[in-house]
């Protein structure tokens, strides 16, 4: 890892602490994380939906394993300046697992890694069914991957699942449990009312709370005023990005089946130019000039 990445995400860590607010975009694959971190963004979120979605082309369901996931936030982290968040799902297997799991992201640059407390094969945070491994178990994990962390800088996330099927009283009783294991952003998954969430952010003030916002999910999508009121200091919004590019693309390609061209078409076009430049582009004219007049 750079030294100017290593200091990004120490600054990063620090705003967390401090519960400064902070809004994450979900990045999916590479040209979503090249726009989003041109952006000025404090941290960028690499979703796990999103990630499996555009990679693999099937449901976030626990198919994807370690080596498909460390791989894309290696890729990520190499394309971008801006901190990552990265889904680390349920850690990919027991204790040992964890500790692999843990090393592999810090190594691959992430800022912090999101872990849960799912049974495994997981599955999405807003679809139903979802069951929770023993409280016990899931603190187990927490504690190996706080303790694995070479640095202090590098922040475990905690997500857990229990309101689905096990109601918020659950949900909250992890959080705790979470707390003393020495996360350091606790994620409460899928609150579904406004009440809920009060609940959350009165449970645990003065830690850094995470929301994770998803349209069309089971959360209230809320202005962000209504999120710090309750508590939070930190939310991700992981399916924005993927659900705007899926429209667009079908926007666009409807019109090229429809009419044999995209003249006319109702999705925004980036200019040709200035993706080619966000790509990175302008090294390879520069390289390839200054060779050519070398030659």
């Amino acid at each position: 890892m750079t030294a100017d990445r290593q200091a990004a995400n120490a600054a990063l860590a620090a705003k967390i602490r401090r519960r400064e607010w902070i809004s994450s975009p979900g990045v999916f694959e590479m040209i979503s994380a090249r726009v989003a971190d041109a952006m000025g963004f404090d941290a960028l979120y690499m979703t796990g939906y999103g990630a499996v979605a555009s990679y693999l082309g099937i449901p976030d369901a626990g198919l994807a394993t370690y080596t498909d996931m460390v791989g894309r936030v290696g890729g990520i982290v190499g394309v971008t300046d801006t901190p990552l968040i990265a889904d680390g799902d349920t850690g990919y297997g027991g204790l040992l697992n964890i500790e692999h799991t843990v090393r592999g992201y810090e190594a691959a640059g992430a800022a912090a890694i999101q872990l849960e407390d799912q049974e495994f094969p997981k599955k999405c945070g807003h679809t139903p069914g979802r069951r929770v491994i023993p409280i016990e178990d899931a603190t187990a994990k927490l504690k190996v991957a706080a303790s694995t962390r070479q640095s202090k800088d590098f922040l475990i996330v905690a997500r857990t699942d229990a309101r689905g099927l096990y109601g918020l009283d659950e949900a909250l009783r992890r959080g705790e449990a979470f707390a003393e294991a020495g996360a350091d952003i606790l994620f409460i998954e899928s609150p579904e009312n406004e009440e809920e969430m009060r609940r959350i952010g009165e449970a645990f003030r003065g830690l850094p709370l995470l929301v994770n916002v998803v349209e069309g999910g089971s959360t209230p999508v809320l202005p962000v005023a209504d999120y710090k009121a309750i508590g939070y200091s930190f939310a991700i919004y992981p399916a924005a990005g993927f659900l705007a590019a899926g429209a667009a693309l079908r926007a666009v390609y409807g019109r090229i089946r429809d009419t044999g061209s995209s003249i006319g078409t109702d999705a925004p076009l980036y200019d040709f130019q200035d993706f080619s430049r966000l790509m990175g582009f302008e090294h390879v004219w520069e390289f390839e000039k200054k060779w050519a007049e070398a030659g």
